[in-house]
């Protein structure tokens, strides 16, 4: 059955063109043409040529150089390596020695030039038949079960294949496949011929050189024309005939088909009927794939990850155009958190189960992390998917070795696809690699929707019972560009987040932990603080449900702390109203993502009362990295002071980072040259100079000689200097081109026939517009006339353009640390990930571990020890495998192996304590 299951999915394996039989198929064929038509010459001249017995040594060294790992046994390990490179330089010695091709009866440039004319004939023909095949399929009329579409590779090999073997049958058969008149060996020598033959002729030798007879009735029968073009007048134009086909032999024009050209069609239409069979009929159906196959297949399986968002290329205006679309129409009109308050379900903000979640209270301790920023690249998503799924992380801190178990709860600070909220960035940035990271349950359906959270799995009788990991989400700034539209359906109305488990309904909650411990998840929006709803909520939980000595993890989206001392402004009045008013003290971490680096500050020790002693923001989950230099320089908010205690990357590697503009813009950024290239040639195109008719042109000039000028564009001289010295022109083309370029003959052809001179366009055109005026020209002219400037300026423009705006944003954020998101948008660096674990312990203080990847994976594995955890019961949820990932690294080192802690402090819960123990 799960044969079967498998074989009915849309990615069963199936096998390619079955290129590699062919090959075979054609390579005893040459062998048996070769041999058939060259033994005589062979034997006959044996005696004149001995130099032809080198070939039978060098077959002799071939078979012995790659059959010893078999058959070679009893050779000394130590010698074996050493006779192969010997058997090999004397095989290439003989080879070297060897008489050339004509002397075997070949011409190998008649053979390369028909080679090369059906191989690229091939390639065009069956590369259109994909496109069309691609079309039907697209619009429906026809089915495609296998879900992938042909290699490029595979249709070369098989291009390739076709070629040999037409070029083999056109070498030894001939084009007209005509039996030979005389046969083998009749004009040979007899006495060779009475030594090689018995008299009844039936000697190994004799018999093998009949071969040649068998090849001319190969050659006569299975090869021989099948018709004139007369007979298939629908194919008339496209067959090949005529003198080709006679080869010179023929008393008039003949219209006969060549063989060779139904030779080619034969050998492409089993393809094309293979490829058909293969992909619309279910053939894979009845040729199941072996076990070793399959499991060949897994080896070479890889994850369907996307790469980093490339923000400075055509997106960017996509993305620039949904932000202000959002702005405009959901930014004091339209707010999806006020729609959320409305639908509530009672009004005591204490007892709302749709906001407060409080089954952790009664445990003695609790494992949490937290993540943001993560839909990006996949490979960084992944990366940070997979260490928050596995069931713990060793690690090294402070000189030995810890174990760190999973998070019970998963907390994620938005942004959780780039570059915009949509059903594809969430399913393929967010999703995809948490589901790789942790399965979800057997039953979980994508498309569906969850009417009563929470939706426990069967035998959990409510949430206190179920003990698998579970997520809570805030959005961010890019996931308000839809208005919350994409969050609420993927986030609040589903159930899984692979393995994690998703009890949450709405944008913002208050989550009650153990040892006196709460979490306030705020919504911002693009505000960038809450609206009064949503303040009334926490601010009534801190009335009447937050003890005095209980502590408090405010968790937003932006950290308005280092933004508004880098903007030099204030935001998130209402954030701060209510931290400073109702938590009073209580509020001991404010966590954030927003930038996508790690950061960690402190209140020092003061006489005046602190409102939040630390400030953490780690925005690493999977999105491009963030600068920390820029931000070394901050340390009042709020009227606290705070010094760094970590900071990831460090500053030093931060600014050496910002180097990589210098260096790799363009290569990072290959899109940007059209957008640059476009912007400088409006630049450009604006700055031209203005017409001078009497410094241009006189009457003289114009009257006496057409297309000599007084006085052309600098550039233009230049070029025209170049151009004769280099490229003379005896026959008096370029003058008689630039007549027709003057007027002598009509606007489309001019252009047509002097398109490939771009600068004589631009300056010829341009005294013709200074001449008669910018009216004279038609239309297509002019169009033409736009499209040389922008060429030109284009491609001269382009390398320049990426390597001033490299410079630029390297200066800008080196020396004036500003520009810090487009000069590391630009890098789309996929390094430096990291994620924030905490531990709830059972005397209520407050252990956190930051961990870090210095270097993410480019290439993934099918992981073995996932497989054997597949084979256990089907039921079985994936948070109980030892091995709950899909992918591992495929190149060393493994994330799991790799990850380290780049910080680690302990806040105490009681507000007397020393608020900067860390350890």
């Amino acid at each position: 059955m799960k044969r079967v299951r498998t074989i009915l999915t849309h990615t069963y394996p199936y096998p390619h063109e079955h290129s590699r039989h062919i090959m075979t198929a054609v390579i005893i064929a040459c062998l048996f043409f070769i041999s058939s038509d060259n033994m005589h010459t062979l034997i006959h001249k044996l005696d004149n040529n001995i130099k032809w017995w080198s070939m039978y040594v060098c077959l002799i060294g071939f078979f012995y150089f790659f059959s010893s790992p078999f058959l070679g046994r009893t050779i000394q390990p130590s010698y074996s390596n050493f006779n192969r490179w010997y058997v090999a330089w004397i095989c290439f010695a003989s080879l070297y020695h060897l008489p050339s091709f004509q002397s075997m009866g070949v011409d190998m440039r008649m053979n390369l030039s028909l080679f090369l004319t059906i191989y690229f004939s091939s390639v065009l023909f069956i590369i259109a038949f994909h496109i069309v095949f691609i079309g039907l399929w697209y619009i429906g009329l026809v089915a495609r079960m296998a879900g992938t579409r042909p290699g490029i590779w595979t249709i070369f090999q098989n291009c390739t294949v076709i070629s040999i073997a037409c070029c083999v049958f056109y070498s030894h058969c001939g084009n007209r496949a005509v039996h030979k008149s005389k046969s083998f060996g009749r004009n040979s020598d007899p006495n060779l011929l009475a030594f090689l033959e018995n008299e009844k002729g039936t000697t190994w030798i004799s018999n093998f050189l009949r071969m040649n007879e068998l090849k001319d009735q190969i050659c006569s029968s299975w090869f021989a024309p099948v018709g004139s073009a007369s007979d298939y007048p629908l194919l008339s134009k496209w067959v090949i005939y005529g003198e080709l086909v006679c080869s010179g032999s023929c008393a008039g024009p003949s219209d006969e088909i060549s063989p060779l050209y139904s030779l080619w069609a034969t050998f492409v239409g089993l393809y094309i009927a293979n490829f058909v069979v293969e992909r619309s009929t279910g053939w894979a159906l009845t040729h199941p794939s072996t076990v070793l196959e399959e499991e060949k297949l897994k080896r070479q399986m890889k994850p369907d990850f996307l790469d980093m968002v490339p923000w400075t290329s055509a997106d960017l205006f996509k993305t620039a155009f949904d932000l202000m679309v959002s702005v405009t129409l959901f930014v004091g009109r339209f707010d999806m958190r006020m729609m959320q308050a409305a639908m509530k379900r009672t009004t005591d903000e204490t007892r709302n189960d749709d906001l407060l979640y409080d089954y952790w209270n009664e445990r003695e301790d609790l494992w949490f992390d937290f993540v943001a920023d993560t839909g990006d690249g996949g490979n960084s998503s992944y990366t940070v998917a997979r260490l928050l799924a596995q069931p713990s992380i060793q690690t090294v801190i402070g000189g030995s070795m810890h174990t760190l178990p999973r998070g019970d709860l998963l907390l994620i600070g938005g942004d959780l696809a780039y570059p915009n909220p949509s059903s594809f960035t969430y399913e393929k940035r967010f999703f995809c690699p948490y589901e790789y990271a942790l399965q979800p349950p057997p039953w979980y359906r994508a498309e569906h929707i969850a009417l009563d959270k929470p939706e426990v799995p069967d035998g959990v009788s409510n949430m206190k019972d179920y003990d698998g990991p579970q997520c809570f989400i805030i959005p961010g700034n890019h996931d308000w560009f839809d208005g919350l539209h994409t969050f609420m359906r993927y986030i609040c109305h589903k159930s899984w987040l692979g393995g994690w488990f998703l009890p949450q309904k709405k944008s913002y909650f208050a989550l009650q932990l153990p040892q006196g411990w709460w979490i306030f998840g705020l919504d911002l929006a693009l505000h960038g603080d809450i609206d009064v709803y949503q303040f009334k909520f926490f601010a009534e939980l801190c009335r009447n449900k937050i003890g005095e000595n209980d502590s408090v993890i405010v968790m937003t989206h932006e950290p308005n702390w280092l933004l508004d001392w880098y903007w030099k402004e204030t935001t998130g009045k209402n954030v701060s109203h209510l931290i400073q008013d109702y938590l009073n003290g209580r509020c001991k971490l404010r966590l954030a993502g927003d930038l996508h680096h790690f950061m960690r500050h402190s209140a020092i020790k003061s006489d005046n009362p602190t409102s939040v002693q630390h400030l953490l923001v780690n925005g690493c989950g999977g999105a491009f990295l963030h600068p920390t230099h820029v931000f070394k320089n901050f340390e009042q908010f709020s009227g606290t002071t705070y010094e760094c205690k970590a900071a990831y990357p460090s500053y030093d590697d931060s600014s050496g980072i910002a180097l990589g503009n210098i260096l790799k813009f363009r290569k990072k950024n290959w899109q940007f040259d059209i957008i640059g290239g476009f912007i400088y040639f409006i630049l450009v195109f604006s700055m031209f100079p203005q017409c001078n008719l009497g410094h241009i042109l006189n009457e003289e000039t114009w009257s006496g000689r057409l297309g000599r000028f007084s006085s052309y564009h600098t550039l233009y001289d230049w070029y025209r200097s170049m151009e004769s010295e280099h490229f003379p022109d005896p026959t008096g083309l370029r003058a008689r081109m630039e007549q027709w370029t003057l007027g002598l003959y009509p606007a489309c052809i001019k252009y047509l026939m002097s398109a490939f001179d771009v600068p004589e366009v631009m300056a010829v055109t341009r005294i013709n517009i200074c001449k008669n005026g910018m009216m004279s020209l038609s239309r297509s002219v002019l169009m033409m006339y736009y499209t040389s400037v922008f060429i030109y300026f284009w491609i001269f423009s382009t390398p320049v353009v990426s390597l001033i705006f490299g410079s630029y944003l390297y200066i800008c954020i080196n020396w004036f640390h500003i520009h810090f998101d487009e000069a590391f948008s630009s890098l789309r660096i996929a390094n430096y990930k990291s994620f924030t674990r905490f531990h709830i312990k059972k005397d209520g203080d407050l252990e956190i571990f930051t961990l870090a990847v210095d270097k993410v994976p480019k290439e993934w594995k099918l992981d073995p020890k996932w497989e054997g955890d597949e084979r256990r019961p089907h039921d079985q949820l994936s948070h109980h495998r030892k091995n709950p990932s899909k992918w591992r690294s495929a190149s060393s080192p493994d994330p799991v192996r790799s990850v380290r802690v780049v910080d680690h402090f302990t806040i105490a819960r009681t507000r007397t304590s020393d608020p900067n123990t860390t350890t």
